[in-house]
């Protein structure tokens, strides 16, 4: 794929190999995602005691929470630009990018002015000693410079996979990786800064991966269209931003409701349950982080072929990325019912607590499955910005959910919750499932929703 947006290639046959190229390097960014904070949490460990641990723990956990609300950034920019990349209107692609800039910006710089209240809530529902809170905020207060940069790299993400350009993603991802564990050892071990160097380190990472993501921009910046005011401030163009952006941020609000609620849930049923799901629960991530791949590939090949108004392509996109997507779910189903004892036993040493996530592991060795089709149909309905029908379909989802749970619950117990939480999945599939023939039917005519 051409680096210039300014020179929009004619769109190639989509073969395996396409989908592959655009996949495999987003599940390679993922893998590397847990590498860091483990790198992180052994740098600071050396400095002998637990606070400075739990310090970097809860303040990574907080700008997490933060920042994955800004998660529709990347979202609908893909689809968006996706969709105009489609449509040959390579002078949209290239505003798309300015208006994710000013919208990552602008939100960073409101994070900033605005943390005293965000870090104080934060604390107020995730409480912790007074030691471990003192040292959080020093992190927070280095940590939260770089929030302009942290957000602003979602819309460039966005920005690249819309256009299959996911090894420049990875690229960003790696670089970021490397500067900041080089960092961690030289400000931590070397010099002795504590959590303040952790801060530092990401700090300072986070805005190299953001100045490596405009320089992979950089052709984008070589036209005109990025600094048209009249094209990027266009009424329509932002009222159509705005819309699909909020209609995801609050999909992905009752989704997060639904797992939050698993977690308070499971605290119910005891300390050893709860523990037990903690420890499945990173077989779903793992899941996730699989599925992403081909997910984010669905993004982008059905935002192209929705922009250039080809039906055929569109169905032959969400065919080909769901069957790999089919691929990768058996083979985790099946590694999890082989490896998934040893798994357990590698992420706890509690034997109550290994013998409790062994009785539930089944349902991990189904999760894959039941999940598979809400997952990709997720990207799809991204990369066609559908996302009224993603709201909607998820609020009925959540409902479902809450029903199974309280009918479950009583019943079956920690089990009652595991299969509430699968039934929410595949209401989720059934759901957009059945407005699928809608969005096809939209290809014909463009991305304008019913």
């Amino acid at each position: 794929m051409a680096d210039t947006a300014a020179a929009v290639p004619d769109a190639p046959t989509l073969t395996h190999r396409r989908v592959l190229a655009i996949a495999l390097p987003i599940v390679l960014s993922n893998a590397t995602v847990p590498i860091l904070g483990a790198v992180d949490t052994g740098v600071v460990g050396q400095m002998g005691a637990a606070v400075p641990i739990g310090a970097v723990g809860i303040g990574a956990i907080i700008l997490s929470a933060i920042y994955w609300v800004f998660g529709f950034l990347r979202m609908g920019t893909t689809g968006l630009t996706a969709q105009a990349w489609g449509a040959r209107d390579t002078a949209e692609v290239d505003a798309m990018l300015s208006r994710a800039l000013m919208v990552g910006g602008a939100a960073g710089a409101a994070m900033i002015a605005l943390q005293g209240p965000l870090f104080a809530g934060a604390f107020l529902v995730s409480p912790a000693s007074a030691e471990v809170e003192a040292l959080a905020r020093d992190y927070l207060a280095i940590r939260i410079w770089s929030a302009p940069a942290a957000i602003g790299l979602f819309g460039i993400t966005g920005w690249l996979i819309a256009q299959g350009r996911t090894r420049a993603v990875l690229a960003i991802q790696l670089w970021m990786n490397s500067v900041n564990i080089a960092l961690d050892f030289w400000f931590v071990l070397g010099l002795g800064w504590g959590v303040q160097g952790v801060a530092a380190a990401t700090l300072l990472a986070e805005w190299s991966g953001a100045a490596m993501g405009l320089w992979l921009c950089r052709a984008a910046f070589r036209g005109t269209a990025w600094r048209d005011r009249a094209r990027v401030f266009a009424p329509a163009r932002l009222r159509r931003m705005a819309s699909v952006n909020t209609d995801i941020l609050l999909r992905s609000l009752m989704l997060q409701g639904i797992f939050v609620s698993f977690l308070f849930l499971a605290a119910d049923f005891g300390d050893v349950p709860l523990a037990a799901n903690q420890v499945l629960l990173q077989f779903l991530q793992i899941t996730a982080y699989a599925l992403d791949g081909f997910a984010f590939a669905a993004e982008a090949l059905v935002g192209q072929a929705m922009g250039a108004r080809a039906r055929a392509a569109l169905r032959r996109a969400a065919l080909m990325t769901s069957a790999w997507g089919a691929v990768t779910v058996v083979g985790l189903a099946a590694g999890f019912a082989v490896f998934g004892g040893a798994i357990i036993d590698l992420m706890t040493t509690a034997p109550e607590v290994r013998s409790a996530a062994r009785d539930y592991l089944p349902w991990m060795v189904a999760a894959p499955v039941f999940g598979l089709a809400s997952y990709m149909l997720d990207g799809i309905f991204i990369g066609a910005t559908r996302t009224r029908d993603m709201r909607n379909m998820m609020a009925i989802s959540l409902a479902v959910y809450v029903a199974a749970a309280a009918v479950l619950l009583p019943v079956f117990g920690n089990h009652g919750l595991w299969a509430a939480l699968l039934v929410s999945f595949v209401a989720r599939a059934a759901t957009l499932g059945a407005r699928y023939p809608a969005l096809e039917a939209a290809a014909d005519r463009g991305a304008l929703q019913d």
